[in-house]
């Protein structure tokens, strides 16, 4: 029986950093989705936006609601801020860059907006209403400012989750839909906003709490002084960042040598392999942007075990879900202390061709793998006509074919007389290998059904045999130039398709492995459980022979 790693959920609880910059930027996600929801009702009426608005104002303005916004937003800081540091270039993609960007400049955004609705319900009682924000922004620079700050807030976390999610599946099959949420969400707060303020224009301001002279004066320097020393600190670590990336570019000693296939780099200690990449050209995938969410950037190293650091938690949990083998760490999490060899297992492809796009390219899912291979094929070819063996081909890959798409699972590759499919691409890994048991008995009831008059036609019987297993597999398009096909690659692809071997040997229609039963919940799946020594792997493994 296969050995899995843990599961992520049976792993420590304890937060890590990834779990920190995640969980604090959904709260702020959640925060800044309903503002644009409570601005949308404008479009309904004044009314409406403001009775939503006082509801909501219940929670955020409690303790527990104070607590968890502001808490967020800290964490969320104090996280951009050491990711920043932690970085020893600033090359990254556009979009990534863009992140980045609008994530420091935002307080800068946020400042005013806070001071005048938090500040001064805080110092002087006065609730935060639509009428202070319509009436008081009711003009090109106000108006500007406000929907700038929306727009650049909605942005920023919305590449936060693209960047987080655009590997998984499920996020992929959904992104157009997420993709319009995205555009229509901010585009009617506008309107209600606009709405609101023609609405005062016709019907008059409502009468509503405002901050005196003085108070209004005081907020205004409040907001200075928070922009001032936002500003200067934020001035005091990019000159801290530079000054240290300055020194440790010219100080001997301190550099490393990173020996690539056919190449050899010299970078500054503390920085990590895929910086290292990027800073020097040398193509290296990494599709979570280097934050540990996907395993693309895996490198094998060779070198002193006293020169790189063991993992920390969130590598080393990454590393555990693909069941990585020793010797292999993540390049955007290494950073290492000496001189190594490092080298990179997704390396985009270079032969005559672009690299290819990270969002097809080398994405990791758990599937089952299904073979189906026709009998006796040879001595069928010997006796009969191509155009006959064209016509049973044919018929033998539609009928395959067919009951593979109906359980839920992609017929994948068609070579010679065999069939391999696969179970998974938009399901959890116990779904697909249920669809994948279905289909081994759908291929079996319609492969019974045509071999009654198959033998009368060709004369021979009709006879077939099957190999499931279930595992981790690199999914994702692979040829050359134009000639490229979707398929899957990996242990679980060369197992199963041993174990549609084995069913000759074992005079059985179908061999399953028993962890693929398993999942499925089946424990027996109809047959005697043996260990079988299959080819390439180093141990045995239990499968499951059924007629």
């Amino acid at each position: 029986m296969d050995r899995r790693s843990p599961p992520i959920a049976l792993l420590p609880r304890s937060p890590t950093r990834r779990n920190l910059r995640w969980t604090s930027g959904l709260v702020l996600m959640a925060y800044v989705t309903a503002h644009l929801l409570n601005h949308s009702l404008g479009i309904a009426s004044f009314a409406a936006a403001e009775s939503v608005l006082r509801g909501v104002q219940v929670f955020w303005h409690s303790l527990p609601g104070t607590l968890l916004l502001y808490g967020a937003a800290s964490v969320h800081l104090a996280l951009a801020v050491a990711a920043l540091w932690e970085r020893r270039t600033l090359r990254m993609p556009p979009l990534e860059g863009l992140r980045v960007l609008l994530g420091f400049v935002l307080p800068l955004l946020l400042a005013t907006h806070l001071t005048a609705m938090r500040g001064a319900y805080l110092a002087y009682g006065i609730e935060g209403s639509y009428v202070r924000v319509v009436s008081g922004l009711w003009s090109l620079p106000g108006a500007g400012a406000q929907f700038t700050m929306l727009l650049a807030a909605w942005t920023h976390g919305c590449l936060g989750i693209h960047f987080a999610l655009r590997a998984r599946p499920a996020y992929r099959r959904f992104s157009y839909l997420l993709l319009a949420i995205a555009v229509v969400l901010p585009l009617a707060a506008m309107m209600g906003f606009v709405s609101m303020g023609r609405e005062f224009q016709w019907t008059g301001v409502p009468p509503a709490a405002l901050p005196t002279p003085a108070e209004g004066r005081a907020l205004d320097t409040a907001e200075g002084r928070i922009k001032l020393f936002y500003a200067l600190g934020l001035a005091a670590l990019l000159a801290a960042y530079g000054a240290r990336n300055w020194f440790a570019r010219r100080a001997r000693g301190l550099s490393i040598a990173l020996r690539y296939p056919g190449r050899t780099v010299h970078v500054p200690r503390g920085w990590s392999v895929l910086e290292a990449s990027r800073s020097h050209g040398i193509a290296h995938l990494s599709v979570c942007g280097g934050r540990a969410r996907c395993s693309t950037c895996r490198v094998r190293v060779l070198g002193p075990a006293q020169h790189t650091d063991p993992p920390d938690r969130d590598e080393q949990r990454t590393l555990e879900r693909v069941r990585a083998p020793g010797g292999v760490r993540l390049a955007c999490q290494l950073r290492p202390r000496g001189d190594i060899e490092v080298i990179p297992l997704f390396a985009p492809a270079s032969h005559g061709r672009q690299p290819a796009p990270a969002s097809s390219f080398g994405r990791e899912r758990d599937v089952a793998i299904l073979f189906v291979d026709l009998r006796r094929w040879s001595g069928l070819s010997e006796g009969q006509w191509p155009f006959d063996l064209a016509y049973v081909l044919d018929r033998y890959f539609a009928t395959v074919g067919a009951a593979v798409r109906e359980c839920g699972g992609v017929p994948n590759q068609f070579i010679g007389d065999s069939v391999m499919a696969i179970f998974g691409l938009d399901t959890d890994l116990p779904t697909a290998c249920r669809q994948a048991l279905r289909a081994t008995e759908l291929i079996g009831q319609r492969m019974d059904a045509w071999s009654e008059g198959f033998e009368a036609q060709f004369g021979q019987p009709l006879d077939f045999g099957m190999g499931l297993h279930a595992g981790r597999a690199a999914v994702g398009e692979v040829g050359y130039l134009d000639t490229t096909t979707f398929t899957a690659i990996g242990e679980v692809v060369n197992t199963a398709s041993r174990l549609q071997d084995h069913s000759k040997t074992a005079a059985s229609r179908l061999v399953v492995s028993v962890y693929a039963a398993q999942q499925a919940g089946f424990a027996h799946a109809g047959g005697q459980v043996e260990m079988l020594a299959v080819r390439g792997r180093s141990e045995p493994l239990a499968v499951i022979c059924s007629e």
